[in-house]
């Protein structure tokens, strides 16, 4: 399989910003912008990182994908899905408090912005996708992920998570074909006793790399490479079943491709047990002892992978490197989340710094041309009801 075999069918089903917002004409004729990035506003010279395996001996995190990863584009919604969507949006946005816990008993309190600029277009979508469409459903899905973000989230800062990253047992290193951030695992490099905090580094990670997203991409790539893992350096099988409940339930539809390589014979029944908890969407992403270069560009592939990059983990380096990389992508989404209106359902490409506009911007805009089009539609009345003499009736002889 070549990297050419990453397909639309990989994607889950989305929707153009315009086909929502009921952009002009004009917008929704633009040509689509591929994922190639202004080097002078993503790389961020200050934080010198590298961009390909040209680069010499790599210790932090690519800035990027390289210029010929793209995303693949999503076909649009049916009508019926907007409509799901609107009822979704219309739901979330007069949420006014939320519990403080998933306990019975919690107390609530109000929302934050922090959790209204989580509410984005594509997360509703993403939600709605995973929950078949069913609005109610979805609704809930929702409510109960930002429920868990109050209390899960907060304590996992990058100090609490250091110690079980020490080795690089967990990278986001490189881009894949598509441009997704790939998450590596490496169960070698085990150095920490089974513990929840085993689960909150995965977490950490997860929310990390969805703050590497470029325009365009929601979905990222896990590889785990088994090479030279002994017995005990695992996961527990309730901790495979806790992480694929988080993944599924509070983080549904960001999956685009897991790899599997070097898996040795003894962990296949590993994996059989954890099989059933897996729906079979996530299952058909999954790719066993495969090449990794068909699924990633060799030029930001580590050698331990078969890629062309030179990498060696120096946590000194990596560690401030990658958490100072995802708060300044952090704090340019928040910013352009304020500048757009604090609204709930803004445009994830406009946010992540892509072409689209806001959706203050398209509202705007569609506002406009709904208004020409009406004086259009009454000036076509008005022009259809004066008769000319041709129009006009014969006299009565």
């Amino acid at each position: 399989m070549s990297a050419s075999a990453e397909s639309a069918a990989d994607e889950p089903t989305s929707i153009s910003t315009a086909k929502i917002a009921n952009d002009t004409t004009e917008s929704r004729e633009e040509p689509r912008i591929s994922v190639s990035i202004d080097a002078s506003t993503q790389e961020y010279p200050d934080l010198e990182l590298p961009l390909t395996a040209a680069d010499g001996l790599i210790k932090k995190p690519f800035s990027r994908p390289i210029d010929t990863a793209k995303p693949i584009e999503p076909p649009e919604l049916t009508p019926d899905q907007v409509a799901k969507y609107q009822s979704v949006l219309e739901t979330v946005s007069s949420w006014m408090t939320l519990p403080e816990s998933p306990a019975k008993d919690a107390s609530t309190t109000p929302v934050t912005d922090e959790e209204r600029m989580y509410l984005t277009q594509g997360t509703l979508l993403r939600y709605l996708r995973a929950s078949k469409w069913n609005v109610s459903e979805a609704v809930n899905r929702l409510h109960g992920t930002l429920v868990w973000r109050r209390e899960y989230l907060p304590p996992l800062t990058s100090d609490y998570i250091s110690i079980e990253n020490e080795t690089g047992k967990q990278l986001i290193l490189g881009y894949d074909v598509t441009g997704r951030p790939c998450i590596i695992m490496q169960p070698s490099k085990q150095n920490t006793e089974t513990s929840d905090r085993q689960i909150q580094h995965l977490v950490f990670m997860l929310e990390r790399a969805v703050e590497l997203m470029q325009p365009d991409q929601e979905t990222l790539a896990f590889i785990v490479n088994f090479n030279e893992t002994r017995t005990g350096q695992n996961a527990t099988i309730s901790q495979a079943r806790q992480a694929v409940h988080i993944l599924q339930y509070h983080y549904p539809e960001r999956l685009g491709r897991a790899l599997v390589i070097n898996l040795p014979f003894i962990i296949w029944g590993f994996m059989k047990i954890v099989s059933p908890f897996i729906d079979p969407i996530t299952r058909d992403k999954l790719r066993i002892n495969v090449d990794p270069c068909e699924y990633v560009p060799p030029e930001q592939l580590m050698e331990a992978l078969g890629g062309e990059v030179e990498f060696e983990y120096d946590h000194s380096e990596y560690w401030p490197a990658l958490n100072a990389l995802a708060e300044r992508r952090r704090q340019e989404y928040l910013e352009r989340w304020v500048k757009g209106g604090k609204r709930v359902g803004e445009h994830d490409n406009y946010l992540r710094g892509g072409p689209g506009k806001g959706l203050a911007a398209t509202e705007s805009k569609s506002g406009e041309l709904e208004e020409k089009l009406q004086a259009l539609a009454v000036d076509t009345i008005q022009a259809t009801d004066v008769q000319t003499p041709a129009d006009a009736a014969p006299a009565v002889s």
